[in-house]
C-alpha cells in the first residue's frame, strides 16, 4: 500500500476512533444529567419499557424470548468483520510477529467499542422509541443522534451524520478488501477462474476488486423499495454469510487441532495459541449453527409469511450447501485425515526468511507503539512491494503459512 493511501486511511480510522470515544463519554455525561436539559436518566429505561420487547404483540415471556431471538441475526451483522485483521496475514510483513499482537487487541476493542456502545445506547434511548426505524435517509435513526436531539444539543447531529457516512465508506472498503482477497485466494488454489489472479504492478488483484465492486450496484434497489427494507435484506444476507464463515472457521480449527494432536505437535510452539481452544471453536460452531437455523423463524408464524425475508435469510445457507456438496461428491474432494495433514510444506526456510524481515518497529505505516497497535491494528500490515504475487499465492495455497 502506497504511503499517501495509508496516511489517508489512517486519518479515516482516527476520525472513527475519536468519534466513538467521544460518543461514549458524551453518552455517560448525558445519562448522568450533564446535558442542557439536566435530565438524569440513569437506568430508567432498563425498568420501563425494560430490556426485552414483545415480538409481534405476543404477550408474556414467550414474546420477549422470540424478540430476543429475532435480533440475534442483527447483532451478528454488527459483529461480522471483527476477524478482518487475520485476512491481512498473506500480505503482511513479519506476520508471525504482527498477527498475534494484533489479534490480542481484538477482544479489548470489541468490549470497549462494541459492548460499550451497546451499554451506553441502552441507557440513553428506550427500546420502544418510535424514532428507531430504518426508513430514514440519514443518521436521524441512530440512537446517539436521538439522545443528542432529546438533550437539546444543536449542530452535533449534523456532524455525526457526516462521520457516519465516512464510517460507512470505510466499512465498505474493508468489505471490498475481504471479498477481493478471498476471491484471489480461491483462484490461487484452483477453486475460481485463473483470471482473478491478475494483479497490478504494485500487486493489487484489480480483476477481483472490479468483479466484487459490481455487487455494489445492487444498492440502487432503494429507488423502488424503502431503504429500510433493502437494508434489512442485505444485512440479513451478510449476517448469514458471516455466520457461515464463523462456522467454517470453527470446524477448520477443530480439524487443525486434531491434526496437531495426531502428529504430536505442541500447540504452545505456535506463534499464537488461544487458551480456550478447542472449546471456543465448539462454542462457535454450536452458536453459529443455532443462530443460522432460527434467523428467519418469524416467517413461519401465522400470517407472517414473506418470500423476500425467507429467501434473503436462508439463500446463503442453500448456496453454501450446494457448493460444498458439489466439491464433495462431484469434484471428489476428500477430507484430509488428521494424520496426513501437511504442517511442514513452506516452512523449511521460515527462519531464513524471518531474519530478512525488517524490524517490527520499522514497518511501514508508523511506529508500533502500544497506542497504535491497540486502536489501529491495520498499522501492522504493509503490502510487500517485491514478489508480492509469489508470496501471496504461496501463503494462500499453504494453510500452514497463515499462522
Amino acid at each position: 500500500m502506497n504511503e499517501p493511501t495509508e496516511k489517508y486511511l489512517s486519518s479515516i480510522r482516527s476520525i472513527k476512533v475519536i468519534t466513538i470515544t467521544g460518543l461514549l463519554i458524551l453518552g455517560i455525561v448525558l445519562d448522568l444529567g450533564g446535558g442542557p436539559s439536566h435530565d438524569r436518566i440513569g437506568f430508567r429505561y432498563w425498568k420501563n419499557p425494560g430490556p426485552f420487547v414483545q415480538f409481534d404483540g405476543i404477550a408474556g415471556a414467550k414474546g420477549q424470548f422470540l424478540g430476543f431471538v429475532r435480533v440475534l441475526i442483527q447483532a451478528a451483522f454488527s459483529f461480522i468483520g471483527t476477524e478482518v485483521v487475520t485476512m491481512a496475514a498473506a500480505e503482511a510483513k513479519n506476520p508471525r510477529y504482527t498477527m498475534p499482537r494484533a489479534i490480542r487487541t481484538v477482544y479489548i476493542r470489541i468490549f470497549l467499542f462494541y459492548v460499550g456502545s451497546i451499554f451506553v445506547i441502552g441507557l440513553l434511548v428506550p427500546s420502544n422509541n418510535p424514532l428507531l426505524n430504518l426508513n430514514s435517509s440519514n443518521a436521524s435513526s441512530s440512537p446517539f443522534v436521538i439522545a443528542i436531539n432529546q438533550a437539546g444539543i444543536k449542530y452535533l447531529p449534523s456532524i455525526l451524520n457526516a462521520v457516519i457516512l465516512i464510517s460507512a465508506w470505510s466499512a465498505s472498503s474493508s468489505d471490498l478488501y475481504l471479498s477481493s482477497r478471498g476471491l484471489y485466494g480461491l483462484a490461487a488454489t484452483g477453486n475460481a477462474p485463473k483470471f482473478f489472479l491478475r494483479t497490478s504492478r504494485s500487486g493489487h488483484p484489480y480483476v477481483a476488486v472490479i468483479f466484487c465492486s459490481m455487487f455494489s450496484l445492487l444498492s440502487y434497489m432503494v429507488v423502488n423499495t424503502s431503504s429500510g427494507i433493502v437494508f434489512t435484506w442485505f444485512s440479513d444476507m451478510t449476517a448469514t454469510a458471516g455466520l457461515l464463515t464463523w462456522f467454517c472457521v470453527g470446524v477448520t480449527y477443530v480439524r487443525f487441532h486434531r491434526g496437531l494432536l495426531a502428529q504430536g505437535y505442541d500447540r504452545k510452539r505456535l506463534p499464537y495459541a488461544s487458551r480456550l481452544q478447542p472449546y471456543a471453536s465448539w462454542w462457535v460452531i454450536a452458536s453459529s449453527l443455532v443462530t443460522l437455523l432460527f434467523s428467519g423463524w418469524q416467517v413461519f408464524l401465522k400470517a407472517n409469511w414473506s418470500h423476500t425475508t425467507f429467501v434473503t435469510t436462508y439463500l446463503p445457507i442453500v448456496l453454501f450447501s450446494v457448493l460444498y456438496a458439489s466439491a464433495k461428491f462431484v469434484m471428489r474432494v476428500p477430507l484430509v485425515k488428521p494424520s496426513e495433514m501437511d504442517f511442514k510444506s513452506g516452512t523449511e526456510n521460515l527462519d531464513v526468511e524471518r531474519s530478512k524481515e525488517p524490524s517490527p518497529k520499522k514497518l511501514e505505516g508508523g511506529d508500533l507503539d502500544e497506542f497504535g497497535v491497540f486502536f489501529f491494528p491495520s498499522k501492522l500490515f504493509a503490502y510487500r512491494k517485491k514478489h508480492h504475487r509469489r508470496d501471496a499465492v504461496r501463503c494462500y495455497t499453504n494453510p500452514t503459512m497463515r499462522s
